[in-house]
């Protein structure tokens, strides 16, 4: 690490540090400030990003069956934040999956959404007995990393070695950016970030998430897994302090799509101490992706209904099957009859009388794998921008 770009002393400390090939550089963040002037350009971005997640807790407070929906969001979520790591699975891939049962680690990328899902919904699910905590954090990035790429670098436990980002020859001499020595440095540093998340302060509530999100990337408390529990966080965090109903918001995918802004906002507060940029820059991304999901949120809610006209009358089963295709477009026969507890020809049936309604068509039928249906009207809301739509 190049500890001369490191100008701003007021957001960090470079130290000395001894690993296996000698001497290097780390970077020691001070503790997170609990006031902090905001630039009138700052204030302006938090006025237009505060009423557009306003905007989008009030329709998720509305929506019916939110749960339904949410799980959109979710898989959105999953694949844009593991993209960022660089997975290559999409929405589709991570649909088909979990629609025809697929439990196997084979496909790497896809399991590794498929964990990021999982530890979401254990997050949420914790957060009404445990608050965001380094006991949480462990938690969750020993689901995130089980049984996938990073296994083998302790899941669920703290380092206890260095780390670095963007080194050309693996050492921390050459990386872009080392974090805290592990023992007392980071200890130190995790420990002010597990109180700040907690007090109850000034700061507005998007401004607090913000620098909850910064200081955790810059402590990359773990092995591997911190960026993508970095944004598991900014979800956990805004539901547990109720700005959100649910997890409709889906930072990760404005982070993937400016990915080199991400990153280089992250660094220039560490080197240049550019705090206000990196907040214009969070805060326009909470704007962007509330008022999408709000779009997103709208357009699903209203097909749905049409689907129910469409079906209404039918005396059989179909609607529920609709359902089933917004928590995820892609239908096997095996997947809708262990949802309702049909035999397998009656699921079938049920899928026939949508493809004749047109709501699904065949989507996919290779030998030696099970043939699925597809809603494309819903997947391509859902998957809209990320399969070039």
């Amino acid at each position: 690490m190049d500890a001369s770009k490191f100008v701003a002393p007021e957001v960090g400390e470079v130290v000395p540090a001894i690993g296996p090939d000698g001497t290097y550089a780390a970077f020691v963040p001070p503790h997170i400030p609990r006031a902090l002037q905001l630039a009138p350009s700052t204030v302006a971005v938090l006025s237009k990003a505060d009423m557009a997640l306003g905007r989008l807790a009030g329709a998720g407070r509305l929506l019916p069956n939110p749960h339904i929906l949410a799980n959109a969001y979710v898989v959105r979520e999953a694949v844009s934040s593991s993209a960022i790591e660089g997975t290559q699975a999409s929405i589709p891939d991570v649909y088909r999956a979990a629609a025809v049962g697929e439990t196997s680690t084979s496909r790497g990328d896809v399991a590794e959404v498929r964990n990021y899902i999982d530890a979401l919904n254990q997050g949420l699910a914790r957060l009404g007995t445990l608050p965001i905590s380094k006991r949480l954090v462990a938690e969750i990035h020993a689901v995130l990393l089980s049984g996938v790429r990073g296994r083998e670098r302790t899941p669920g436990e703290f380092r206890q070695s260095q780390n670095y980002i963007g080194s050309p020859d693996d050492r921390p001499q050459t990386a872009v950016f080392v974090p805290p020595p592990p023992g007392e440095p980071m200890e130190r540093a995790l420990a002010d970030w597990e109180k700040f998340s907690h007090e109850n302060i000034e700061l507005p509530l998007l401004v607090r998430c913000a620098l909850l999100h910064y200081q955790f990337e810059t402590i990359h408390p773990f092995l591997d897994g911190n960026g993508r529990l970095g944004r598991l966080l900014i979800v956990f965090f805004l539901v547990e302090q109720g700005a959100l109903p649910s997890p409709l918001l889906y930072l990760s995918s404005y982070f993937e799509q400016r990915r080199n802004d991400y990153t280089g906002r992250l660094q220039a507060v560490r080197e240049r101490g550019e705090m206000q940029e990196w907040l214009q820059f969070f805060l326009h991304g909470v704007e962007v992706q509330a008022t999408d999901a709000v779009a997103r949120a709208e357009r699903l809610a209203d097909l749905r209904e049409r689907y129910r006209r469409d079906l209404a009358g039918s005396r059989s089963r179909a609607t529920e099957v609709v359902d089933l295709l917004f928590e995820n477009p892609i239908a096997s026969a095996p997947g809708v009859a262990r949802s309702l507890g049909l035999t397998g020809q009656g699921a079938k049936y049920l899928i026939m009388q949508l493809e004749e309604r047109s709501i699904l068509r065949p989507y996919e039928s290779i030998p030696g794998r099970r043939k699925t249906w597809v809603a494309e009207a819903v997947l391509g809301i859902v998957a809209e921008d990320q399969m070039g739509g």
